[in-house]
Formats: structure tokens, sequence, C-alpha cells
């Protein structure tokens, strides 16, 4: 039950997140996107996505993502978080989400001109 709480983490009366062009409502366990586009997530994706959206623009680890949504105990694949920011960038775009080669996620909350896995460019700002 300790662990539960603690998962959960501190209580906020903030109804919604908003991540650029993407709004979260915390009641519903649903999103929009753009102009008010409806997103449809399921309750696991929706916690992938909340987990990445409070702690923006910071990154989140592989092994932090799956203790904040599957728990510590958790005794499967660690892959499984790879797998959700997939069904998560199939619904949002490839590039809402990027990843940091050997870090983890971060969240953009808008599509970006490169791809997650392309290197930086040496000449952009």
């Amino acid at each position: 039950r300790i662990r539960a709480l603690l998962r959960r983490g501190p209580a906020t009366s903030i109804d919604g997140i908003e991540i650029g062009d993407l709004w979260l409502d915390r009641g519903q366990l649903s999103g929009t996107w753009g102009d008010g586009e409806p997103v449809s997530l399921t309750p696991r994706e929706f916690a992938v996505i909340e987990h990445l959206a409070r702690h923006a623009p910071d990154v989140v680890t592989k092994q932090g993502l799956v203790d904040a949504v599957w728990g510590y105990d958790f005794a499967g694949d660690p892959n499984i978080a790879e797998v959700y920011v997939g069904y998560l960038r199939r619904k949002l775009g490839r590039d809402v989400i990027r990843t940091v080669r050997h870090v983890g996620y971060q969240i953009t909350g808008r599509p970006d001109d490169r791809g997650t896995d392309d290197p930086p460019d040496g000449d952009a700002p």
C-alpha cells in the first residue's frame, strides 16, 4: 500500500497538463492534440505520457519510467517502456517523444524536424 501511494507522487489539484500542443486531462485519462483533436489513450499509455509530461523538460531514464509506471517490484522485461513509447509515437507522431541515447526519453509536445534517432546537425542552432 505504501509503494502504491509513493508511486502516485505529490498530490496536486491540477486537472490537466499542457506540453506544447498536447493537453492531458488527468480526470478523464484522455488527451487532445493540436487544435483539440482527441487522442485515444489506454490507461497505461496515459500513465507513461503523464510521467514524461510531469518531468518535462527533463530526460526520464527508461528504468525510472518503468519504476514509476509499472512499479518498483515489476519483474517483467524493462523494454516494456520502449514498447509503450512506440505506441505513443504512432498515435502522436514520432518526434513528440525524443530518445536521448543511452539516457532515456524526453517529451517535447510538438513535432520536430528531425527524427528521434538522427544525430544532431553540426550547424544546427
